[in-house]
């Protein structure tokens, strides 16, 4: 497949990608809204010449936020405009930038070449800065027929995904020369890229960014306040943060096996998407008392579970726990940032469907930092032995931060690479 035959398909595919967005806003409303800026029209004004950085989602925002802080600091008289794909990941990029003036934000449109067109000329970047995995051929050959270099950061890219780039090599061979920079997290990602056609001067590696996430000093303060509040200093508090369908049911029989143990445990669940809140709310309190997030009542002796049903707060749910559970991987679906409950000293357990993660979750198993599960009975266990061996879970926390501190910079050399495309 070439890029005019993929271009074609797109435009056949268009009914299809309507009936998803209508089905979508059945669940989560906010889907059916700004549907003109998913085509490039209505797009909100914009100051032009800055850089334009696209992260889909939630996870990959927060992962932008430190590179895109340090660009604000960096270049002072260049705006900053930040796409997303997702209502949950414009949420996050709003709250997170509410108070930057330099910031402006919308959907990034679909891949057709003239709504790609029409945003570059709405905004015309000097840079454009694409996060992770998110490549769109016609978005990348629209900047190279402008001059603007385009850079892939924080790049990952599975085996299986690069198999799946070789099968589209028409495609995705000229759009990969066509980048100017890709920043990988590790060499196996840079070979990998350099075979499936990005020119070698173009590929390198900087590590991940995500080692370089920064805890709020007043974030562990206020966890340990709000715990006293609860009366639950003393009690084990475990969380499953970023569940999928599929995930919240095994978790919960897990907890049933640990309560077996510890009468008194207290599961935080978190589930990855906010349009599965009310059902996972539901699905919680049918088995056990049950408080939300949301409602900002004091979870209670009794509480059984807190489920996490707000936005932005994911990271002060995890230092509020003394083990965390990362989802996405009991089903197979990747896993998510392991990361963020190593920052905060906490033993790491994770199902084994991490592919999205390979080399950071070998490194952290081999470090001690990191256990895998398969089931609700291993998950029980896992997390039943860490609440009774204490100094284990300490040692397991002090290993992922160590792992976390020994990976830092990679921050830095993205940022440097960046500087010279500007």
């Amino acid at each position: 497949m070439n890029r005019t035959l993929y271009t074609l398909l797109f435009h056949l595919g268009l009914p299809l990608v309507a009936l998803r967005l209508f089905l979508r806003s059945r669940k989560a409303p906010a889907y059916g809204q700004r549907i003109g800026e998913r085509f490039a029209m209505n797009l909100p004004a914009m100051r032009k010449g800055g850089i334009w950085v696209h992260a889909v989602s939630v996870g990959e925002s927060i992962a932008a936020a430190p590179m895109i802080r340090a660009l604000l600091q960096a270049y002072p008289q260049l705006p900053i405009t930040i796409t997303c794909m997702t209502p949950t990941g414009s949420e996050r990029v709003r709250a997170m930038f509410a108070d930057e003036p330099r910031i402006q934000h919308c959907y990034l449109p679909y891949d057709l070449p003239w709504a790609a067109g029409r945003f570059l000329d709405h905004i015309q970047p000097k840079l454009a800065v694409i996060m992770e995995t998110e490549l769109w051929p016609n978005h990348i050959h629209q900047c190279a027929k402008r001059g603007i270099p385009v850079a892939l950061a924080n790049a990952r890219l599975s085996e299986r995904s690069a198999r799946g780039y070789a099968r589209f090599a028409g495609l995705t061979r000229p759009m990969l020369a066509q980048m100017s920079l890709i920043a990988v997290q590790t060499e196996a990602e840079a070979t990998r890229f350099r075979q499936l056609g990005a020119r070698p001067e173009c590929v390198e590696v900087t590590g991940s960014i995500k080692f370089d996430l920064r805890i709020d000093e007043q974030l562990l303060p206020r966890a340990r306040a709000l715990r006293e509040q609860w009366q639950a200093s003393q009690r084990p508090v475990w969380i499953a943060a970023s569940t999928h369908e599929g995930e919240d049911e095994v978790i919960l029989d897990a907890h049933r096996q640990l309560l077996a143990h510890h009468a008194d445990a207290l599961l935080i669940l978190v589930p990855r998407h906010p349009e599965r809140f009310n059902a996972v709310a539901a699905l919680c309190s049918a088995q056990f008392p049950t408080i939300r997030r949301s409602s900002a009542e004091l979870v209670k002796p009794e509480t059984a579970v807190l489920l996490g049903d707000t936005m932005g707060e994911l990271l002060f749910l995890y230092a509020l726990a003394d083990i965390a559970f990362v989802g996405g991987s009991l089903v197979p679906n990747g896993g998510h940032n392991v990361l963020e409950p190593a920052a905060l000293s906490l033993p790491v357990l994770s199902g084994p469907h991490l592919f999205n993660f390979l080399e950071i979750a070998a490194m952290l198993r081999e470090a001690g930092a990191l256990q895998e599960v398969d089931d609700a009975q291993g998950l029980a266990a896992a997390v039943r032995r860490l609440i009774e061996l204490p100094r284990d879970a300490q040692r397991m926390g002090a290993a992922g931060l160590a792992i976390m501190q020994a990976n830092q910079g990679a921050l830095q050399r993205l940022l440097a690479g960046l500087g010279r495309l500007l």
